[in-house]
Parts: C-alpha cells; sequence; structure tokens
C-alpha cells in the first residue's frame, strides 16, 4: 500500500488516477478547489480516500494541504503535480494578464507543490515526484503556443528537478499525454479572443480541433492512470512517459525534424569555436 497526493482530482486524468489507486488498495489524498466537490471525492471510498480544498496558486494554502496529508497519512510516497487547465490563441493575440494567469496554474502551482513536499521527502531519502505534462510541451503547435509553453517549463523543472534529488534516494517522473476523453476540451476552455483575421488558417485552427474531437480523443483516461502506475512503481521508472498513439507520433516526427537541423547546420555550429591564438 502507498500514500498518494494528487492535485485536481474531482475529473479528468485526476479523478481516474484516484479510483485506480483506491481500487488497487492505495491511500490518496486528493485536492480540489470547492468544497462541494472535496465532499463527493470523500465519499466515493470513505477511508482510502481523503480530498482537501486548494488553489494550486496560493502558496500558503498549498504548504497547509501538503503538512495535513503527511499527517493523515504517516507520509507520502507519491505526489501528483495533475491539476492545469488549457488555453488556445495566438500569441499576438494573447494578454499578458492571460499568459500569467495560465503560469500561475501550470507553472507556479507545481513548482508550490514540489517546495512543499521535498523537506518531507529529503528527511525520508525517499519519494516520487509525478508531473503531468503534455505532448504540447514537447511538440509545438500553432495557437497553443502558452499552453504548451507551460507544459515546456514542467518539463524541464521535472527533468532538472531529477538530477537534484536523485542523489537523495527520490524519483521524478514527466507524464507527457495526447489526447485523453476528459473534459479538457470542452466548450468552456480558456482562449484569447480571436481578433486578428491573419490567423485564421494557423492559430485560430486549434480551438476548433480540440473542441471537434471533444469526446472521440484516442486514449482512454482509466487505461492512463494504469499506465502511470505500473510506470512509477517499476524497478526502474522513467523519467518521460508518453501516453497515447497521438502523443508518440508528434513527439517522434518534432525529434527527429529537431535532429535533422541539428544535422544540418553542424558546420556552422561548430565554426564558432574558440582558438588558442592570443590576441595583441
Amino acid at each position: 500500500m502507498a500514500n498518494w497526493f494528487i492535485t485536481g482530482v474531482s475529473t479528468g486524468l485526476g479523478r481516474a488516477l484516484a479510483e485506480h489507486l483506491v481500487a488497487r488498495g492505495d491511500v490518496v489524498v486528493g485536492t480540489v478547489r470547492s468544497a462541494s466537490a472535496a465532499r463527493e471525492f470523500e465519499a466515493f471510498e470513505p477511508g482510502r480516500a481523503h480530498c482537501l480544498q486548494m488553489d494550486v496558486t496560493d502558496e500558503g494554502a498549498v504548504l497547509v494541504a501538503v503538512a495535513a496529508a503527511e499527517a493523515m497519512t504517516g507520509g507520502l510516497d507519491f505526489v501528483v503535480n495533475n491539476a492545469g487547465h488549457g488555453f488556445t490563441g495566438a500569441i499576438e493575440e494573447t494578454s499578458l494578464a492571460d499568459a500569467r494567469a495560465l503560469f500561475d496554474v501550470n507553472v507556479f502551482g507545481p513548482m508550490a507543490v514540489i517546495k512543499a513536499v521535498l523537506p518531507y521527502m529529503r528527511a525520508r531519502r525517499a519519494g516520487h515526484i509525478v508531473n503531468i505534462t503534455s505532448v504540447s510541451g514537447l511538440a509545438a503547435w500553432h495557437g497553443t503556443a502558452l499552453y504548451g509553453a507551460s507544459k515546456f517549463a514542467l518539463e524541464c523543472i521535472g527533468r532538472t528537478l531529477a538530477q537534484e534529488v536523485a542523489p537523495l534516494g527520490i524519483r521524478v517522473t514527466n507524464v507527457a499525454p495526447g489526447g485523453l476523453r476528459t473534459a479538457f476540451a470542452a466548450g468552456h476552455m480558456p482562449g484569447a479572443e480571436p481578433s486578428i483575421a491573419d490567423y485564421a488558417g494557423t492559430a485560430h485552427v486549434a480551438r476548433g480541433v480540440l473542441l471537434g474531437h471533444h469526446g472521440t480523443e484516442p486514449s482512454d483516461p482509466a487505461l492512463a492512470a494504469e499506465a502511470i502506475v505500473t510506470a512509477v512503481t517499476a524497478a526502474e521508472p522513467p523519467l518521460l512517459l508518453l501516453l497515447g498513439s497521438d502523443a508518440l507520433g508528434y513527439a517522434e516526427a518534432e525529434f527527429a525534424a529537431l535532429g535533422a537541423e541539428i544535422t544540418r547546420w553542424k558546420p556552422l555550429t561548430l565554426s564558432v569555436a574558440a582558438t588558442d591564438t592570443a590576441h595583441g
């Protein structure tokens, strides 16, 4: 039996992950933003499904919630940064206020959770931090720049964190899903107001594609949850786990294109090497 802390368990992947873990006998402390959602979550498995009301953008609330989760479980084994939301729109159309608000949730929220839990994990010399990123953080797609940038940032935080905490017995896994059949692409997805006609064929397409595929995404959140648990409980868990055929396809194409670009420009890259010739 393991103890888990998962942000954002009211719906979607967070809820699917919590339900899978409770079914296998683990203890889950989940977070939601409303009291009604907290009551609903705890009701489905009293005793092993605990819920705390918390907004990831409130650093003080995050500290309190992590401390409470530590106390009620006797020590967290896994912490999952799942809470977040999407955003569509051209970069030029996106206000800096909207960009900052998105990063508050998708980047600084997970960072607050990481900072809150690390003192406990360092003391135990054990623990595993799981960040739910996105293939959009690995493969750029017009119309999703700010969302992708937030997930790219979380990818880098996770990968760097893994280097910093590995000597302390703490592990890190970034999970990058593709499209999941959740409410992520429902009609309420935040986005910049389309206001510049020049982006009609590029950035404005993303929102229509995401909304149009809602309910027919290629991956099942319940199976995604099972895959996550399989990966992070393995003897040698991955640093990066892609989820879904679309995630694999987009990532492979992006990495191949990037590799080809690096190779093409390699001579110019190496042309800036300093020489040992002294300058008078």
